[in-house]
């Protein structure tokens, strides 16, 4: 539909007054007129507050000495504060903040937020106790429901952002677009910082149940052309984007329908005017700046930080008065690491208690007994067991609701993905932890109908995620550092290759692509063209994640919106042992002209 032209919404307007802080003293007012301040920024918190992994029951730790979490981030803020003056600086996010870890899943669904008289977020308290100025709506803010979304915006002590979140009814933007912060420069006028927020418009396809018929998205371009201009027509003297929004362009879903572009930060700044600097988000890598002209040749500058509070970007501001008028002489931006100093004690004091909770309930034993330590280390690759159980749970809960329908006679099949290159369930008791780690996502599970040809272009499409390798080639893998030769070709992640159950094949790889699904069977039989299948898919690839052919437009059959990591804990609770023999098929292999790689 065609949207109304947004108006300015009044929370934000007074949010700006607010912000103000005390004037400066009459000496710094007899300095040279000129003025500089920091822009704080994270992205893509994903529910970190603390340095722990609750998969494996401990202190995160990497390869490269990465640490995660707010708290750190809090410490990195304070020291800022302290070089530059609180005054002269801001703090803002570009997104995805309530969902990631087994904290942010607890408080969503265990201890739900959105419960009458449930607990305040811990992401909120520790965003409130840091002090954000604001913050934009990030894509997975809207994964639990808009009940979930609007009760942790209502505990925020600072707006939350979204431009291009668009009401259906009315045509306005149903969050608060844009931040006006008056910064007091000594000077005798003030700067006015506008922050203007911005998300991914894939919202619409991932979480297509909650926000279809609600709210739309707007591509970032055509909404930041609207309002950068009416920002400086409000007196902004600085515009900076907090995108949710990755730089390279592309998107993950079919742009032909009409979607903006997923990843549009660069497109926002080649194609605006106005904007001085773009907290950027949603990609999940590290660009520490990067620098784009505008259309009129006036350059921008981008910084991505590290997600999970792994980075905190400083935009540092150089300004100039000249004719009564605030002009931006400079931007520069760095960032800071976040394992560089020691979490903030007045974090861990107010949220230790939240902390703890959900280490006991991650540590629940759910399958007493494994009958063999399975892992994903090889999933990516190899028909692994442990991924088969994924496929195995979908196919049990689809066959279950399709029952007694006109559906429950056809096959069903079901896609699964390694999410995970070290996910692992020991030969021990099995705890919630364990298979929280194996399906770290909060997908739900939807059934498709799909014919057979449509089933083999989908495995074609996924076996894409492999580099063609002649045979005789050698294949290096060295599952230490996590890399190889033959997967993830033209960057394609994991989440984005799928194993298909009930079916059998091989994939050669020496083959070029669109040729590389072989001996595909069912029940020994050739597969028809005609044949139909309900397959089981997550929420994500039902609704176009990943772009696979058919399975978006292909007729659904049942959809739920419990997570299929809970269908996983509660299968495997039912079994009260995690055996293989109950899961597990040799179904597909990664071949050469015929010849098994591995």
């Amino acid at each position: 539909m065609t949207v109304n032209r947004r108006t300015l919404l009044g929370a934000s307007a007074a949010a700006g007054a607010a912000a103000a802080v005390a004037a400066a003293s009459p000496a710094e007012a007899k300095r040279a007129k000129r003025y500089s301040f920091t822009v704080m920024g994270t992205t893509d918190l994903h529910g970190n507050v603390f340095n722990w992994d609750y998969f494996a029951d401990k202190e995160y730790a990497d390869a490269a000495g990465n640490t995660r979490g707010i708290a750190r981030i809090a410490t990195l803020v304070k020291q800022v504060r302290e070089a530059k003056g609180r005054k002269n600086t801001l703090l803002i996010d570009s997104g995805d903040t309530i969902q990631g870890t087994p904290l942010a899943y607890y408080y969503a669904r265990v201890d739900p937020i959105a419960a009458e008289a449930g607990p305040v977020h811990p992401m909120a308290q520790s965003m409130n106790e840091i002090g954000y100025d604001a913050a934009a709506l990030g894509n997975h803010e809207f994964n639990y429901g808009l009940d979930t979304l609007r009760k942790f915006e209502s505990q925020l002590e600072f707006p939350l952002l979204g431009a291009n979140t668009i009401d259906v009814e009315t045509g306005r933007p149903a969050f608060p677009p844009y931040h006006m912060v008056r910064m007091r420069t000594g000077c005798g006028k003030d700067v006015k910082v506008a922050i203007l927020g911005l998300c991914t418009p894939g919202v619409s396809i991932w979480d297509k149940a909650y926000v279809d018929g609600v709210l739309e998205f707007p591509s970032l371009e055509s909404e930041a052309a609207h309002w950068v201009p009416r920002l400086k027509e409000m007196g902004a003297d600085v515009v900076v984007i907090s995108a949710h929004s990755g730089t390279s362009g592309k998107s993950a879903y079919d742009t032909a329908t009409g979607l903006g572009v997923e990843n549009a930060s660069v497109l926002v700044a080649q194609q605006v005017s106005g904007i001085d600097a773009i907290l950027v988000g949603h990609a999940h890598v590290e660009i520490e700046e990067l620098r784009v002209a505008d259309p009129d040749g006036h350059e921008v500058v981008l910084s991505n930080p590290l997600c999970y509070g792994q980075r905190l970007t400083l935009f540092d501001f150089e300004l100039v008065l000249e004719k009564g008028k605030w002009t931006v002489e400079s931007v520069k931006a760095s960032i800071l690491n976040s394992n560089e100093v020691e979490e903030d004690e007045r974090i861990a004091q107010i949220l230790s208690d939240e902390h703890n909770e959900v280490v006991t309930y991650v540590n629940q034993v759910v399958a007493e007994q494994a009958v063999v330590k399975l892992t994903t280390a090889e999933a990516r690759y190899k028909d692994e067991p442990i991924i088969d159980l994924i496929a195995k749970v979908q196919e049990d809960t689809v066959t279950t609701a399709l029952a007694g329908t006109e559906y429950a006679g056809l096959p069903v099949i079901a896609q699964a993905s390694p999410f995970s290159r070290t996910a692992e369930l020991p030969a021990a008791n099995v705890k919630i932890k364990d298979l929280s780690g194996l399906y770290i996502y909060d997908n739900t599970l939807v059934a498709k109908l799909m014919t057979g040809a449509q089933v083999r272009a989908y495995l074609e499409y996924s076996a894409q995620y492999f580099v063609q390798t002649p045979a005789g080639a050698e294949v290096v893998v060295d599952t230490a550092a996590k890399t190889d030769n033959i997967t993830g070709a033209e960057g394609r992640p994991d989440y984005n290759y799928d194993y298909v159950s009930g079916l059998s094949y091989e994939i050669d790889i020496a083959k070029p692509v669109g040729s590389r699904i072989a001996n595909l069977k069912y029940q020994g039989a050739d597969l028809a063209d005609d044949q139909r299948f309900v397959m089981a898919v997550n929420n994500y690839r039902a609704n176009g994640g990943g772009n696979f052919p058919h399975v978006a437009a292909a007729q659904e059959l049942w959809s739920e919106s419990i997570e299929i990591r809970t269908r996983i804990i509660e299968w495997v609770t039912a079994k009260g042992r995690l055996d293989p023999a109950d899961f597990a098929a040799a179904e597909w292999v990664l071949t050469r002209e015929g010849t098994p790689v591995f």
